[in-house]
């Protein structure tokens, strides 16, 4: 499970999702996965797109992750009364805005790409477009 190896602060506030990242590139592979909504992606859903990714192209091509959990959600134990300050942190997400490139793949053929990119975006809670990177003439 991705997370970061130490952090400034162990609590941070929610914040909010305004505003798009249209201006992120395909910057390693051939196709990518970008998203069309803003929301938060944990960590296991990460890897659980991944693994989706992998195993249908079944070690060939390459794969890179472009979205990393830096965030982390606290949560308060069950039937616990209010106040007493803010729970531990539970899990960790990557916080993405609309043209997020998340996911990159190279080195197979297109349609076996698509497929696995398509299988990949079914495990993420946002929306999600497969896009092919335009070549500069």
């Amino acid at each position: 499970m991705l997370m970061p190896k130490r952090v400034k602060r162990r609590r941070v506030q929610r914040g909010r999702m305004k505003g798009s990242d249209w201006d992120s590139k395909i910057a390693y592979g051939e196709y990518a996965l970008i998203a069309l909504e803003p929301g938060q992606i944990k960590s296991n859903q990460i890897e659980a797109a991944r693994v989706a990714m992998t195993r249908y192209i079944k070690r060939g091509g390459q794969v890179w992750i472009d979205i990393f959990p830096h965030k982390p959600v606290t949560k308060k134990p069950a039937e616990t009364r209010m106040g007493s300050g803010k729970g531990s942190p539970e899990y960790w997400v990557a916080i993405v805005k609309p043209g997020k490139v998340m996911f990159e793949m190279a080195g197979i053929a297109e349609e076996n790409a698509k497929e696995a990119l398509r299988l990949a975006s079914y495990k993420l809670p946002v929306k999600c477009k497969i896009v092919k990177k335009e070549v500069d003439a």
